[in-house]
């Protein structure tokens, strides 16, 4: 039995300085997927060779509390700084995974890829809710590169499954996970196809960032999230298109306490965020160190 899809959207502009971005959740339909409370995409842009999206150290910083922030790279280079003193660069095919926790403040640029020489920049970015006991917990971040992901190559090399959180089958993510959780980059060779069993406690999304894909029998467009029921079933991705195409699967058992959002927090009560803006603005989160730009 092939799992239902119940809706689809097509996300909103929600665009940032020089960044295009669709806001894929929430949305009009759902709130969250598992404990995935937010995606943005940053659209694929191609640069011109002399540059890539300039900025000045600083304008993008800004707080988070209550959630970790989870960046993917299709293309480009993402470069981290925070107020606890980690400070990174991924780059195409990467990721890397925030815990804000009990309060940090980061800021993260995403360029051109200065290893590969690509023009291309092409991403995703989720916040993760966490459980009440883990929103009071200190900061952490990971930075992995595409080499340090798990996957698993399938089908004599036309299909492989990178899995950016969570497990599948035998392999798993280095990424934390606080509940069940999934976050999974499908990748599939034209004329191919791919099944994957469901279990139904489980919620379950897919996003198609470039192509259009058929899904369990029904053609679905470039940009396109798909929300499926929580009943039992099998998820069949087919690639009937002449070129290569790239799913994201993600999702995890639902988020069961209560759940309060404004601007960057996401936390249990109003009385939360109210505690989480005042230690924001009495500095307790601390302050980014911008002379580490430049050293690794």
């Amino acid at each position: 039995m092939k799992k239902e899809i119940i809706f689809t959207s097509l996300g909103r502009r929600a665009d940032i300085g020089p960044y295009q971005i669709n806001r894929v959740i929430p949305n009009r339909y759902v709130d969250a997927v598992g404990p995935f409370v937010f995606l943005d995409h940053l659209l694929p842009t191609e640069h011109p060779q002399n540059g890539s999206p300039e900025k000045v150290n600083g304008t993008g910083a800004h707080p988070h509390r209550g959630i970790a922030t989870l960046t993917y790279l299709f293309n480009g280079e993402a470069e981290h700084l925070d107020s606890k003193g980690h400070h990174a660069k991924v780059h195409t095919g990467g990721a890397q995974w925030m815990k804000a926790g009990n309060g940090i403040i980061h800021d993260e640029v995403v360029n051109v890829d200065s290893n590969s020489g690509s023009m291309v920049t092409h991403g995703l970015q989720f916040w993760i809710n966490l459980p009440a006991k883990n929103k009071a917990e200190n900061a952490e971040y990971i930075p992995l590169q595409d080499g340090e992901i798990p996957k698993k190559v399938l089908n004599n090399n036309s299909v492989w499954i990178k899995v950016i959180a969570g497990e599948f089958e035998d392999i798993s993510s280095s990424i934390p996970s606080y509940s069940k959780q999934f976050l999974y980059h499908l990748h599939l060779e034209n004329g191919k196809q791919f099944s994957i069993p469901t279990v139904p406690e489980l919620e379950y999304a897919a996003f198609l960032p470039l192509t259009a894909v058929t899904i369990n029998d029904t053609d679905y467009q470039e940009g396109e999230f798909l929300m499926f029921e929580k009943n039992d079933g099998t998820i069949e991705f087919s690639n009937t298109s002449n070129a290569p195409t790239e799913i994201i699967l993600f999702g995890g058992e639902p988020y069961t306490e209560p759940v309060v959002t404004q601007g960057p927090f996401v936390m249990n009560t109003q009385k939360e965020i109210s505690q989480a803006y005042n230690d924001f603005f009495y500095k307790k989160y601390g302050e980014i160190d911008y002379s580490l730009v430049g050293k690794n």
